[in-house]
């Protein structure tokens, strides 16, 4: 197979003027060393960590398209306020796109690299919105024959996020768990962990539309938050399962708060007795996304036996440790297609991927309307 030596990659660039740059750039592609392979890559997903990464703090209601129609550029202005959280990434160009997949077209010397040639491979490498990436083998999961880019290219941040969740869920001594946003692809890839692991869920949507979803799929215990009786159903709901550890992706507004009411409610209802301090049972939410950029708001209505904090994918398989962490990929590769199969609404180009009306699509971040950039469609 024949290699490319340079290809299109798209990059976000803060600048110190306070003011967001989308633009592709053509870059490079190295030749593979004797343990590197060069994917060519046909599926890279729009996640919410991307998202972050590519609009930095930019207000989106702003944006403006120059350049031309081979070299579209978008701009928007951050907020001055918000400047200083962009310090770190000041008018350094940024490649976007944590994971994707394609196929081999050139191997390095090594048996291990050499083997991969001609293969579709899943990658968690970074720079993803490229049309062109040398990776080390290491960063790449070999799927099943027969298996397409678009099939493999969300097979590394969703699936071992909700495995992880559940791998959290039995070190630290819990017992059943509650996640939020549960209707999105994420959320749906855990419900097929959950019901094969004989874990109780409680799901906690925003519409019945998102409940009918999971309903479809098998879920037990479903809260929606906008209805009138939610706090009593996810009382009912968390009594029943006994959970007492949540996965928020929501981040800020109230919602977080009242999961661990709701918890501490739960478990009251079979206290042998009253204590000012609550009960001794640990509730543990971890937030781990940001749908909602408010402040979190919580009243202490959950006595002291509480904690509330961030969980991120990486620094959790770092502490994993690495014969874990190939266990839960081999996981993910035996049922790409069924447990961790993904939706997506749309496939876009680079290109496509910076029109003002494609942008403001795939940042809604709604549930049932993911987007896949396909770098060299």
């Amino acid at each position: 197979m024949e290699a490319h030596s340079e290809g299109l990659q798209l990059r976000s660039l803060v600048k110190s003027s306070g003011d967001l740059e989308l633009s592709l750039v053509t870059v490079p592609t190295p030749a593979p060393a004797a343990d590197e392979v060069v994917v060519r890559v046909e599926a890279s997903p729009l996640n919410p960590s991307d998202l972050g990464l590519l609009f930095g703090a930019a207000d989106l209601e702003q944006l403006k398209a120059s350049g031309s129609a081979e070299r579209p550029v978008i701009t928007a202005p951050i907020p001055a306020g918000l400047m200083p959280m962009m310090k770190a990434r000041t008018d350094e160009s940024m490649p976007v796109g944590n994971e994707g997949s394609g196929v081999v077209i050139a191997a390095g010397s090594s048996p291990q690299a050499q083997a991969l040639l001609g293969k579709v491979v899943g990658v968690l490498g970074g720079a993803m919105y490229s049309q062109f990436r040398t990776l080390n083998v290491a960063q790449c999961l070999v799927v099943a024959d027969g298996t397409t880019p678009a099939e493999a290219a969300s097979c590394f941040v969703n699936p071992l996020t909700a495995l992880g969740m559940v791998e959290t869920m039995r070190r630290e001594g819990h017992r059943a768990l509650v996640h939020t946003a549960a209707a999105s692809n994420l959320g749906q890839m855990l419900n097929r962990i959950c019901i094969q692991d004989e874990v109780p869920l409680v799901n906690i949507v925003r519409s019945e539309e998102q409940a009918e979803i999971l309903r479809k799929i098998g879920a037990k215990y479903i809260c929606d938050s906008t209805a009138p009786t939610f706090m009593a159903d996810l009382v009912k709901a968390l009594a029943e399962t006994g959970a007492t550890l949540a996965f928020d992706a929501i981040g800020g507004g109230k919602l977080a708060g009242q999961i661990l009411t709701a918890m501490e409610a739960a478990i009251n209802q079979t206290a042998k007795g009253y204590s000012r301090y609550g009960s001794n049972v640990h509730k543990q939410l971890y937030i781990y996304g940001s749908l909602n950029n408010a402040p979190t708001e919580f009243q202490r209505s959950f006595g002291m036996a509480w904690g509330m904090g961030g969980w991120l994918l990486t620094p959790f398989l770092q502490k994993l440790g690495p014969a874990d962490g190939q266990r839960l990929r081999a996981r993910v590769a035996a049922e790409l297609k069924t447990t961790f199969a993904s939706q997506y609404t749309q496939v876009v180009s680079l290109r496509e991927a910076l029109k003002p009306e494609v942008i403001k699509a795939y940042n809604r971040r709604a549930t049932g309307e993911k987007y896949l950039i396909n770098p060299n469609k």
